[in-house]
């Protein structure tokens, strides 16, 4: 199965790094032009650079996605630059781990506002946007397992991943009569910058992979996989979903 997104424009936060940039590479090399977005505006150089490099178009812009107004300015100036808007995904997320009765307010609202509050965000002005543009459109939301099941102590990121879920279940059905489908992937362990350090422990390492089926952690690649096959035509009687891709992790 060949996927080909040529004459597509897509959208993905978080695209500076790990899975954002993993999404975003795939998307351009299978034919689409660009919009990656990342508060590292640093790290966001290297995505665009390696887009154009696949001559596809590539418009980067540095946001805060809890931030509305930075949101729908970026949406506004990417449709002035591309012309419309086809993809988005939303995976632009934050993690804190600590027990719960250490959470401070500052703690918790970090990672809602980040991860469910940005996607809202971006859901809303990119939703506007296709359902004016009248030809339908895809959205992906990147929850995680941790939406799904539990593993404390990580109660915001847990939340906000599982919030995302529900969130998208209700945009799927909201937004279907304008064929604009709404998915969720929920990642398992996946070997991304955020996750380095966290795996070079060597018994955490060891604590994961024994409860993983396949025996190892995922490659960002695998993650964008599936993106891409829920941005393309192939998916189009899918939506309201949130699909783990986790190793086997959630099948026990």
């Amino acid at each position: 199965m060949q996927i080909d997104l040529t004459g597509k424009v897509g959208l993905v936060t978080g695209a500076g790094r790990g899975i954002g940039k993993a999404i975003a590479v795939a998307m351009a090399r299978a034919g689409a032009d660009m919009i990656p977005v990342d508060v590292d505006i640093n790290t966001l150089k290297g995505t665009t650079v390696e887009i154009s490099q696949l001559g596809r178009k590539s418009t980067g812009f540095q946001v805060e996605v809890s931030r509305l107004r930075e949101v729908e300015d970026v949406v506004s100036k990417a449709v002035g630059f591309q012309g419309k808007i086809d993809i988005l995904v939303n995976n632009a997320g934050v993690v804190i781990r600590k027990p719960m009765e250490e959470y401070s307010e500052a703690d918790w609202d970090s990672v809602i506002n980040t991860n469910l509050k940005g996607t809202f965000n971006f859901s809303q002005a990119v939703g506007r946007q296709m359902v004016k543009q009248g030809t339908g459109g895809r959205i992906i939301n990147i929850s995680s397992i941790f939406g799904l099941v539990a593993l404390p102590p990580r109660a915001s990121y847990s939340a906000s991943k599982g919030a995302i879920v529900s969130l998208t279940r209700d945009l799927a059905a909201e937004w279907a009569k304008h064929k604009i489908t709404v998915n969720a992937i929920c990642p398992g362990w996946t070997k991304t910058e955020m996750t380095a350090n966290y795996f070079a422990q060597e018994d955490v390492s060891k604590f994961l992979l024994e409860r993983i089926p396949l025996g190892r952690f995922a490659e960002p690649e695998e993650i964008a996989n599936l993106a891409m096959f829920l941005a393309s035509d192939y998916s189009s009687y899918i939506t309201g979903q949130g699909i783990p891709v986790d190793g086997g992790w959630t099948a026990l």
